[in-house]
C-alpha cells in the first residue's frame, strides 16, 4: 500500500486494536499504554500511514515541545552547535522544549504524534529525512529554503549567501588577489548552492575565471589542506582560495606554510589593515589567497619582506585576467579567509577573516519564528531575513 492509499483502519487491523486507539495513539492523546503507542506508532511507519489533510486540519493537544534536525555532519560542527543553544533558549522562552532529531529521522507521523512544530536547519535536497518532515503534519520552519520537490516548509529563515561570499571575493581583490579560487561545498543544499553559483557570476561580472574545487560540505582541516595543496600544484597562479567549509581554515594556513607562503602578506597592489563590515543578510565562506609563483624558501619571500622603506621592487600587476596578472606577482603572500566564523577562526595564528553568521542568533530566529506561527502571531509562509558580518583579520593582511 501506498502512503495515499494506508486509512487509519488499515493501521487498526495490522495492530490490532481500534480505530479510536489508533487515532489517540498516533495524536498523543487519550488513554494508551506506551507499549501500545509504540506498537501502533511503528505498524503505522511501516505501512507508510500519513494523516489525510482533512485530520491536518483538526486541533491538536500541545505536546509542549519542537523538534530540531541538523544535518547529519553538525556534530562535529562549531556553527551547529552554537545555532542549536540558540533555537533551545528562544524556544524555551515560550515555555517548548526542544528535541534533538536523530539525524536519519524518522516518520513523520510519528514524528508529529510527539512535537509542536520542527526546525529543519540547511535541507539537504539528498536527506531522505527531509521529506518526512516537511510533511509531519506540524508547522515546520527551515533554517535556508529546501530546494527539494516535497512539501514546502511553513515558514522560513534565510542568509544572502550570494553576498556573503561576494563580500569575501571583493575584500581579497581590494586586498591584492588577482587569481581567486573557491573550495565549494559538495551537495544541494542553498548554501552550497548559492556559493557556487555566485563564483561563476562574480567571475563573469569581473572578468575573473574563479576556480572551483570541490570538497565535503564539512570539510576537514585535513581535507581542506589536501585540497588548497591540490589546487596550487594544478594551477600556481592562484593567488586567492576561498575556503567554504566550517572550521577547514586551518587546513589552509597549513598547505601555506608547507609551500613557504607568509598568510596574510600583502601583494604589491595590496591593502592596509583589518576592518569591521557588516550586512543587512548573509552566510558564510572562506578565502585563501596565495603568490603566484609556486615557489618555496628563499623565492617565496613577500613582498613585504622584500621591500625597502615600506615600498615593494615589483609594480603594480595588471587588471584581473590580463597576462601579468594570471603569471602572478613574484613573493606575492597568501591571503586566507573563511566563511563561517568561529573558534577556528578566532584562535588560529594568524587570526583568519570570515563572515560571521551569527549562529546563535540564526538559531534564536528561527526558533521565534516557529513559535510565532505555532502562537498565531505570524501567518504560515512567511519568510524572515538574517543579517551577517565580514570580520577582517590578520590573514587577510597586516593590521592597520
Amino acid at each position: 500500500m501506498t502512503s495515499r492509499t494506508v486509512t487509519l483502519l488499515d493501521v487498526a487491523r495490522a495492530a490490532g486494536v481500534s480505530k479510536s486507539t489508533v487515532s489517540d495513539a498516533l495524536q498523543g492523546s487519550g488513554r494508551v499504554a506506551e507499549a501500545t503507542r509504540d506498537r501502533v506508532r511503528a505498524v503505522a511507519e511501516d505501512l507508510g500511514y500519513r494523516p489525510n489533510s482533512a485530520a491536518r486540519r483538526l486541533r491538536r493537544a500541545s505536546t509542549g515541545a519542537v523538534g530540531l534536525h541538523l544535518p547529519a555532519t553538525a556534530t562535529r560542527l562549531d556553527y551547529y552547535m552554537n545555532l542549536a543553544f540558540g533555537a533551545v533558549e528562544r524556544a524555551q522562552e515560550d515555555g517548548l522544549d526542544m528535541v534533538l532529531l536523530a539525524p536519519s529521522g524518522a516518520a513523520g507521523g510519528r514524528i508529529a504524534s510527539r512535537v509542536d512544530g520542527l526546525l529543519v536547519i540547511d535541507p539537504e535536497p539528498g536527506d531522505s529525512a527531509v521529506p518526512g518532515l516537511l510533511d509531519a503534519g506540524v508547522p515546520v520552519v527551515t533554517g535556508e529554503r529546501y530546494l527539494g520537490p516535497a512539501t514546502g516548509p511553513s515558514g522560513a529563515v534565510v542568509c544572502d549567501n550570494a553576498a556573503s561570499l561576494t563580500a569575501l571575493l571583493d575584500h581579497v581583490t581590494e586586498r591584492g588577489a588577482r587569481r581567486p579560487a573557491l573550495l565549494a561545498p559538495s551537495g544541494s543544499s542553498a548554501w552550497a548552492t548559492a556559493l557556487r553559483a555566485t563564483a561563476g557570476s562574480w567571475g563573469r561580472a569581473h572578468g575573473v575565471a574563479v576556480t572551483l574545487r570541490t570538497v565535503p560540505f564539512a570539510a576537514t582541516p585535513a581535507e581542506a589542506e589536501a585540497a588548497t595543496l591540490a589546487l596550487l600544484a594544478a594551477d600556481p597562479a592562484v593567488d586567492a582560495v576561498i575556503c567554504a567549509p566550517d572550521g577547514s581554515a586551518p587546513g589552509a594556513l597549513r598547505a601555506a606554510a608547507a609551500l613557504g607562503r607568509k598568510v596574510g602578506a600583502s601583494s604589491p597592489s595590496g591593502a592596509c589593515g583589518a576592518t569591521n563590515a557588516s550586512g543587512s543578510s548573509g552566510a558564510t565562506s572562506t578565502s585563501g589567497a596565495i603568490d603566484g609563483n609556486g615557489r618555496t624558501g628563499e623565492g617565496s619571500r613577500t613582498e613585504h619582506d622584500r621591500s625597502e622603506g615600506g615600498r615593494t621592487e615589483h609594480s603594480k600587476p595588471g587588471s584581473p585576467g590580463s597576462p601579468d596578472a594570471a603569471a602572478g606577482p613574484v613573493g606575492a603572500g597568501l591571503l586566507v579567509a573563511s566563511c563561517v566564523d568561529g573558534t577556528a577562526t578566532r584562535g588560529a595564528e594568524p587570526p583568519v577573516t570570515a563572515v560571521d553568521l551569527r549562529p546563535a542568533a540564526y538559531g534564536r530566529a528561527c526558533a521565534e519564528l516557529l513559535c510565532d506561527i505555532l502562537a498565531g502571531r505570524t501567518a504560515p509562509d512567511t519568510v524572515r531575513r538574517h543579517s551577517w558580518s565580514l570580520e577582517t583579520r590578520t590573514s587577510t593582511g597586516p593590521p592597520g
